[in-house]
């Protein structure tokens, strides 16, 4: 309840009357016995006195049991992909084997992981579940092509044998930031099934070149983890502290770098795994054009007032026709030279590149290009169109 004070019983008496004095002192008496009560109340909020260790040890068995239903919700849509295949070798064809993970995205076995995971010449492909089920007879439905920034390939068990499957349940990656929590799973060095890391979001937007064991390839627009990402964790899921999957696991730093993973935002793929559900079939969308990622240090090099946007460089620069001929934005009409600096109401920037703006789209999707063009600002129409395959 309010205090509530009456004025009427009081006089004024001067700050030098004894009185006062008396009554301030005392109170100081009061307040200083009541402050040394207080301090040592709330020391002991907790109700027993649980010292400093004592508290992070708590804290710590919270965050244990957290991450443990995390795993025990997401490791039911968790695979390991065991493949081999066929590489041309310096003395003819070779055949090799190799492990990765998967997440289930249907109940009857729609399964998206890495490229790389099930390479061009994967002759055979075997799944296996967290409870040691496997499953032979599965088929690779599409792949992005070997130069497509996104490292991305679907999966389809054809029969379950009866089984309904968990399907994993898909987050937002855009709603995760800076420093959030994550948790990745995955068939750490292809035989260590669902082993579980726990980390942070440690940056977003970020471009690396992946390199294999014959050959590279540029990915951008990725999460970087501290999260351990070990071989064979490729294609698992990184999840948030809900369980939603939240990203696709796909590289981790070499050189000696430490707690350096990076994963493909799941938004990024989301128009892929719609088409695929629909179809059957991988459809990658596209526009059909070769640029160039503008920074301060690119448009300087390249004479450009535009700081940020896809530049669709000249041949000169790019030793050769930057558009596809009969391709999506040739016939809008695009040109060297041109700079794209939106899609519809999205900037083309360094935490959107054009590639993954596109990804969220689908094949016969409409999109509005904002472009600069000598100087000026202008919309086109471009409708996308299917990236071909290798």
């Amino acid at each position: 309840m309010p205090n509530k004070t009456s004025h009427k019983d009081f006089s004024p008496l001067g700050p030098d009357h004894p009185k006062v004095k008396f009554l301030a002192m005392a109170t100081l008496v009061i307040v200083s016995m009541a402050s040394g009560f207080l301090g040592g109340w709330l020391s002991n909020r907790d109700g027993t006195g649980v010292n400093t260790a004592q508290k992070q040890q708590i804290v710590l068995k919270g965050q244990a049991e957290l991450i443990g239903q995390i795993a025990s919700k997401v490791g039911e849509s968790v695979v390991s992909v065991e493949t081999t295949s066929v590489e041309q070798g310096f003395f003819g064809p070779t055949e090799s084997k190799g492990a990765g993970t998967g997440i289930i995205l249907t109940t009857d076995g729609l399964i998206i992981t890495n490229r790389h995971v099930v390479p061009a010449g994967t002759l055979t492909v075997r799944v296996t579940l967290s409870d040691g089920t496997e499953f032979k007879d599965v088929t690779v439905v599409g792949r992005t092509n070997s130069r497509d920034s996104l490292d991305i390939a679907f999966l389809q068990i054809k029969d379950t044998k009866g089984r309904k499957l968990k399907a994993a349940e898909v987050g937002d990656s855009a709603q995760m930031r800076v420093g959030d929590s994550v948790v990745a799973i995955g068939n750490a060095l292809g035989q260590f099934q669902n082993t579980v890391t726990s980390g942070i979001i440690s940056g977003y937007g970020r471009s690396i070149q992946a390199m294999g064991e014959s050959s590279s390839e540029s990915l951008e627009n990725l999460f970087q983890t501290d999260t351990a990402i070990n071989p064979g964790n490729s294609g698992g899921p990184l999840v948030n502290l809900e369980g939603q999957v939240i990203g696709i696991n796909t590289a981790v730093a070499g050189g000696g770098a430490q707690n350096i993973g990076f994963a493909i935002p799941i938004n990024d793929v989301a128009g892929l795994i719609d088409s695929v559900k629909q179809t059957g079939k991988l459809q990658r969308p596209y526009l059909g054009v070769v640029y160039i990622a503008l920074t301060n240090d690119a448009a300087e090099q390249y004479g450009l007032s535009v700081k940020r946007g896809a530049y669709i460089a000249p041949p000169a620069i790019i030793g050769g026709n930057p558009l596809v001929e009969n391709g999506p934005v040739d016939k809008a009409g695009l040109k060297a030279g041109d700079i794209i600096v939106k899609i519809d109401n999205t900037p083309v920037d360094h935490n959107n590149s054009l590639s993954s703006i596109i990804n969220k789209h689908k094949v016969g999707d409409k999109v509005t290009l904002t472009i600069v063009r000598n100087g000026k600002e202008q919309k086109i129409d471009v409708v996308l169109g299917s990236a071909p395959s290798d």
